[in-house]
Formats: structure tokens, sequence, C-alpha cells
């Protein structure tokens, strides 16, 4: 038996940094489903789980009050950090790219 019959539907496996975002690449999963669609999640089941609504909230006052100054450490970390650029080129084949539509018939 595979790993991947194990691990239940709406998820797909990506690459992120480790839980102390050293330079270990691990593996994770994208939710394609539920409550956390499109969050980069460590377990599968996550996904399906119910939401904590206090931890939501928490997040929201914390994103009010810091969401300039942590979307520029982002940025900058996405732009200079080697981990990072390493994960971009491994999840590369991973994306999915939708093809553009022709705006008539030539």
């Amino acid at each position: 038996m595979l790993l991947r019959e194990l691990i239940s539907e709406g998820v797909t496996t990506v690459f992120g940094h480790g839980k102390s975002k050293s330079g270990h690449t691990v593996r994770k999963y994208r939710c394609t489903s539920g409550p956390r669609k499109g969050r980069i999640v460590a377990k599968p089941s996550t996904c399906s789980a119910p939401k904590r609504m206090s931890s939501s909230n928490t997040l929201k006052k914390t994103r009010r009050s810091k969401g300039k100054t942590t979307d520029i450490k982002r940025s900058r970390t996405f732009r200079t950090s080697p981990t990072t650029q390493k994960l971009r080129r491994l999840n590369v084949g991973r994306r999915r790219i939708k093809p553009h539509k022709r705006r008539g018939a030539r």
C-alpha cells in the first residue's frame, strides 16, 4: 500500500519548509477543498478539521495591526532566502497554469 492511497481526497502534495524553517525541505499538503482551501498544511487531516474561531479571530487582529510589516518582511524573504528559492524551483511543476482563451478564430 502506498502513502498516496492513504491520503484522503481534497489535497495535493507540495514541498515546504521544515518546522524550524531551517534548510530542510519536507513534503506538505495543499488543501483543495474544505474550510482551509488553498492553505498548505502538514497533515491532510487538517484540511477537513473544523476551524478554531478563537485562533482565527486572534490572527485577524494581529494582521490588522502588523499586516504591512509582515508583508514587507515576507516579500524580502521570498526574494533572498536560498531555501525559498529552492522550494520555488521544486514546486514549479506542481502549479496548475490555466491556458489562455483565444479571443477569436483566425
